[in-house]
């Protein structure tokens, strides 16, 4: 595709996210759809949860477009995107009604499972069995998507996270024209498009929020992308794209596990959260994070003669000197949030 098709596909996305998620907060508006603050929130006032309904939507569509332009026929695929869209349809009931812990994980199983036949080849390259590279894989994209869950919790984050996994993705494809990065490359581009649409409305202070209808799709779909380009080669760039998300939630987890804590319960103990309640806005924690997310992408795509283990040990550094900042740097001249 040209840069003027580039351009124009990811324009299309862009507006149509922006107007599709004004339509929503209308209707969550009218309906009195709202995300009320308690002791655990980062937000001070009542604010309408359910942009995923307008999130969740493009995203299928996109993947579905970038399935038929790239000649996708396989039933596996398709499958995978309709339990996205049954993942989408679960969620939004469980924003209205509060579905059980068990009920989610189990439903979340079943959504994986079937999407597991959607990845090209083992993950793992060969170094497990193949049926022990499907289990492990089916465990790392159930953490994935309560991760990216647990991480959405304030305004801009969780657009910002994807948006930037979204534009690593794409210059995976710019870089390494193989086949097998085309389809994903377009889907990279279309979610930051997307990201961006929905951040005009979700940037602090946000007038909507994701809601598990946008935050549960959403890191289902991010985790098959990031699956299926580890599962090509790139698992370099796959692990360290989603770095600060992994490494928060999986410290956070187990320092609540060891405590013996409700794991799958709200709290306001991960990094960004602490960083908030010192005095940081919402608008800084996330631009913190969008800017060392560029620096990741950076390192990911440093010279070729770069070892992986050097590239994996430079992002450590770069996730640790954000979360460095976000519990060490003066707050003074900050707003609150």
């Amino acid at each position: 595709m040209t840069f003027a098709g580039l351009a124009t596909f990811s324009s299309i996305f862009l507006v149509a996210s922006m107007l599709l998620t004004w339509v929503v907060l209308n209707y969550l508006r009218s309906k009195a759809i709202l995300d009320m603050p308690n002791h655990r929130s980062s937000h001070a006032v009542p604010t309408p949860r359910g942009g995923g309904l307008a999130v969740t939507p493009l995203l299928i569509i996109l993947v579905a477009v970038v399935f038929v332009f790239t000649g996708v026929t396989a039933i596996s695929h398709w499958l995978m995107l309709a339990a996205a869209a049954g993942l989408g349809l679960l969620s939004w009931f469980d924003d209205k009604h509060d579905l059980s812990a068990a009920v989610r994980f189990a439903l979340q199983f079943v959504a994986v499972i079937i999407g597991v036949f959607a990845l090209d080849q083992p993950v793992l390259g060969g170094l497990v069995p193949v049926w022990l590279d499907h289990v492990l894989v089916v465990f790392a994209w159930v953490w994935f998507i309560n991760l990216f869950n647990f991480m959405d919790g304030i305004d801009g984050i969780s657009g910002v996270e994807a948006g930037s996994i979204g534009l690593g993705v794409f210059i995976l494809a710019l870089l390494v024209p193989l086949p097998q990065f085309i389809g994903l490359g377009y889907i990279g581009l279309g979610i930051l498009a997307i990201m961006i649409g929905f951040l005009i409305w979700n940037w602090h202070p946000a007038k909507l929020f994701l809601g598990d209808v946008g935050s549960v799709p959403l890191g289902f779909i991010l985790g098959w992308v990031l699956l299926d380009v580890a599962s090509n080669g790139a698992w370099v760039v796959a692990l360290i794209l989603p770095s600060y998300y992994l490494f928060d939630a999986t410290f956070t987890l187990i320092k609540r596990a060891m405590r013996r804590e409700k794991i799958w319960q709200a709290h306001r103990e991960h990094f960004y959260q602490l960083a908030t309640q010192r005095g940081f806005s919402h608008a800084r924690v996330s631009s913190m994070i969008l800017i060392s997310n560029l620096i990741l992408i950076g390192v990911c795509f440093a010279q070729n003669d770069t070892p992986d283990w050097m590239r994996v040990i430079a992002a450590l550094f770069v996730v640790l000197g954000l979360i460095g900042m976000m519990v060490r740097m003066p707050v003074k001249g900050d707003p609150n949030a």
